[in-house]
């Protein structure tokens, strides 16, 4: 019996493209993977769309404490930020497909798994996948199918894949991110653009003020109510969100010299990494805090360079979890037409 390839798929273009690709070049089973981070999109639905894609089988699994418990809590720790201040929602997610694709070779008897991914997001997945199985083929299928070829295949094999946006979404629970190649980067972007935060115009006229209650470094209750890690994220997000906090218009630069216009939308991430810097502050020696900077530049590059199962990481982890040691306590932040600011802190003896 063939052994079928593991394909990472998220319902986009190349993905949906994808099942029907690798199972022609290879000639056998493609087994689809759909990892639940909290996205807003209806996993069924892409589930569904998988299986009328041609897949085999659709594996959905629900990783949103996990994602949130194991990767996004030691980011926040090492209050780690693209360019010292975006949220790295995309990145931290990788790793954590990674590895969901590598328990699914396994189970599956698979030797090959493949992914639609580009640009840094194909050193990103391609990375943790070898670090976690150097005996596994990786296929990263934008190296054969460019988007105007993916469209072509999809309209030969009459396969519905969903109109592309106004730029390329990505979301999980931490936060969400749109890449907008097309625009004029002298235009501010619309508001239809945004999903999980208000405008300041639409934002409550009162404040909110919340209360986050940390341990060890950790995040464990909103406003004295203990909540698990994915639900206490969640929960977050939709008061931040609701009075436009949280959002970013950035210009990155490429390696090429483009430029391309990125939307953040990380509400809860913004606050959360606010409140923790706040109480680090004031727990923490001095002389931690002047190297606090080198860690979170340190480890922001691992993430970005796809080295979350290398060896930096670990050390990395070791480092940053003994000064958390004393990180308990409750931070107090009010939320107002688009600002977050600290109002109130207090350290448990």
């Amino acid at each position: 019996m063939s052994k079928p390839i593991v394909l990472a798929y998220s319902g986009g273009w190349r993905s949906s493209v994808a099942i029907p690709f690798l199972a022609d070049r290879h000639g056998v089973d493609v087994v689809a993977v759909i990892v639940d981070l909290g996205q807003s999109t209806d996993l069924a639905e892409i589930r569904d769309r998988a299986l009328a894609a041609g897949a085999a089988r659709a594996h959905v699994l629900d990783t949103r404490d996990e994602f949130v418990r194991d990767y996004v809590w030691p980011v926040l720790a090492a209050d780690a930020l693209t360019e010292g201040f975006y949220p790295m929602a995309t990145a931290i997610s990788r790793p954590l497909i990674a590895q969901k694709l590598v328990e699914l070779a396994n189970i599956e008897g698979a030797t090959i798994v493949a992914h639609g991914s580009a640009g840094r997001d194909r050193v990103r997945l391609n990375q943790p996948l070898r670090a976690l199985d150097r005996s596994l083929d990786v296929v990263s299928c934008a190296d054969y199918l460019a988007l105007p070829q993916a469209a072509e295949y999809a309209e030969r094999l009459g396969i519905a894949v969903p109109a592309p946006l106004a730029g390329r979404v990505d979301d999980n629970v931490w936060g969400r991110t749109v890449g907008r190649p097309a625009d004029d980067l002298a235009v501010e972007v619309p508001e239809s653009a945004c999903l999980i935060t208000r405008s300041q115009l639409q934002a409550p006229a009162s404040p909110a003020v919340v209360e986050i209650t940390f341990e060890r470094g950790r995040p464990t209750a909103i406003n004295g109510l203990a909540m698990g890690p994915s639900e206490l994220v969640e929960s977050l997000s939709t008061i931040a969100g609701e009075h436009g906090v949280g959002r970013f218009d950035r210009v990155k630069r490429r390696g090429d010299g483009s430029s391309l216009r990125v939307l953040h939308e990380a509400p809860a991430a913004s606050v959360l990494h606010l409140a923790r810097r706040d109480l680090a502050r004031l727990i923490l020696p001095a002389s931690v805090g002047r190297f606090a900077p080198s860690v979170a530049a340190a480890y922001a590059g691992v993430l970005d360079r796809g080295e979350w199962f290398d060896g930096l990481r670990s050390g990395l982890d070791a480092y940053v979890s003994t000064t958390q040691a004393t990180m308990s306590g409750t931070v107090r932040v009010k939320l107002f037409k688009g600002d977050c600011r600290v109002v109130g802190r207090h350290v448990n003896p």
